[in-house]
C-alpha cells in the first residue's frame, strides 16, 4: 500500500510542496503523541476516504500513520432507522444532514480536519470553515447494479428501480417513463441485500465508491457512460474541510491538493451554487480539461423526469467559476420559474 502511495505522491504532488514543507517547522507537525485528528462519517466508504487522506498526508510529510487519528462521527444521514425505512432525503433534510455533526465537532476543536464526499457538500460552508483541498478524482460515472440485467435498456417495461437520488430518478424517468422508481438507501451491502430480496430489479451507485471500496469484482455493476447519464456535480471527488484560521492544517493540506481536480470543481460547484442546488433539485454537471481549456456540461431535470434541459460551455481555465455561473444562468433562463417544483 505504501509503495502504491509513493507512486501517486511522486506523480501528483505539486513541485512547491518542498517549499511548503520547509516552512512548517518540525515542532508544529503532528506526532503519535499529539496526532492530527481527521473527522469522518463511519460508513465503510467514508472510512476508506479518510484512510486515503491519512496515507497521503503521511507520505507527503514522512510521518507515521499514528501521527493521524481517524475520528468517526455519526451524522443525521447515517441514522439506521431512516435508512432501513428508505425515507427520502428531502423529508429529513438537505445536504447538511451528512455533515452538520462533523462540522460542529471541527468548530468545537474536537477534530482538526474533515474528509467528505464532495457531492454531499453544500456550496457554502459554515462561518469559520473552508474547503480548499481536493484529492485526485476517481471515476465520475454512475454504475448500473443488477444481478439480472446489464443496463437500463435491458429492463422490462414497468420494472422496479431503486434509488434515493433525485437526479438519477429524474434521468431514469426522462429516458424510461415506464419504470417504477422506489426509495433505496444504504451502503453497498445494504442495497445488494435489497436487490437479492426482490425489492427492485436494479439500483445505482457511483463507480468511484465501488473502486475505493475495492469491490468492483464483487458487485454486478456496469459503468454508464457520461453521455448516457451525466453524473452529479463533484461525483468521485474527495474534499477536505478545515477551520479557516488553522494555518498548519492549511499548509499541510496544500501539499496533497490535486490541482486538476480543484480546477474542475471550481466550475462545477459554481454551476451548482448559481442554481441554488440541493438534494431536492435534480442537477447534473461535469467539467473536463481538454487542450488547456475547461469544458463544462450541465443538465437540469424536472423531478418527475418529464423535461430535461442541457447545455455546455468551454473557456479558459482561469475563468472556471465564471464558466460555471454563466452556464447555470443560461439553463435557468431556459427552464423558467417553477421548473424544479414537484407535480402530482
Amino acid at each position: 500500500m505504501r509503495g502504491k502511495l509513493s507512486r501517486l505522491h511522486a506523480a501528483r504532488l505539486p513541485r512547491q510542496n518542498v517549499a511548503i514543507m520547509a516552512e512548517i517547522m518540525t515542532p508544529d507537525l503532528p506526532s503519535p503523541v499529539s496526532p492530527l485528528k481527521i473527522g469522518t462519517r463511519g460508513s465503510p466508504l467514508a472510512l476508506a476516504q479518510a484512510y486515503e487522506t491519512r496515507m497521503r498526508l503521511s507520505e507527503a510529510f514522512d510521518l507515521p500513520e499514528a501521527a493521524f487519528e481517524i475520528v468517526a462521527i455519526q451524522t443525521t444521514g447515517d441514522n439506521r432507522a431512516m435508512i432501513d425505512a428508505d425515507r427520502p432525503l428531502k423529508e429529513i433534510g438537505n445536504k447538511g444532514l451528512f455533515t452538520k455533526e462533523i462540522e460542529d465537532a471541527m468548530l468545537a476543536g474536537t477534530i482538526d480536519i474533515a474528509v467528505h464526499s464532495t457531492k454531499d457538500m453544500p456550496t457554502v460552508q459554515p462561518e469559520g470553515l473552508v474547503i480548499d483541498c481536493f484529492l485526485p478524482r476517481e471515476d465520475v460515472r454512475d454504475a448500473f447494479v443488477s444481478p439480472g440485467f446489464k443496463g437500463i435498456a435491458d429492463l422490462p417495461e414497468g420494472a422496479v428501480v431503486g434509488t434515493s437520488s433525485l437526479r438519477r430518478r429524474a434521468q431514469l424517468l426522462h429516458r424510461r417513463p415506464d419504470l417504477q422508481v422506489v426509495e433505496f438507501r444504504g451502503n453497498v451491502h445494504t442495497r445488494l441485500k435489497k436487490l437479492n430480496d426482490g425489492i427492485a430489479e436494479c439500483t445505482f451507485l457511483a463507480m468511484a465508491g465501488l473502486s475505493r471500496l475495492r469491490v468492483l469484482d464483487q458487485v454486478p455493476a456496469t459503468a454508464i457512460e457520461v453521455t448516457q447519464m451525466l453524473p452529479a456535480v463533484a461525483q468521485g471527488a474527495i474534499c477536505i474541510e478545515r477551520r479557516s484560521n488553522d494555518q498548519r492544517a492549511g499548509a499541510m493540506l496544500s501539499a496533497i491538493d490535486h490541482n486538476e481536480t480543484t480546477q474542475r470543481l471550481r466550475a462545477e460547484r459554481a454551476f451548482l451554487a448559481a442554481l441554488d442546488g440541493s438534494c431536492e433539485t435534480p442537477i447534473a454537471g461535469l467539467a473536463e480539461l481538454k487542450d488547456g481549456q475547461l469544458h463544462l456540461r450541465g443538465e437540469l431535470l424536472r423531478p418527475d423526469g418529464s423535461e430535461a434541459i442541457s447545455g455546455a460551455l468551454t473557456g479558459p481555465l482561469a475563468e472556471a467559476e465564471e464558466i460555471g455561473s454563466t452556464l447555470a444562468r443560461q439553463l435557468r433562463d431556459q427552464a423558467g420559474p417553477g421548473f424544479f417544483d414537484w407535480h402530482a
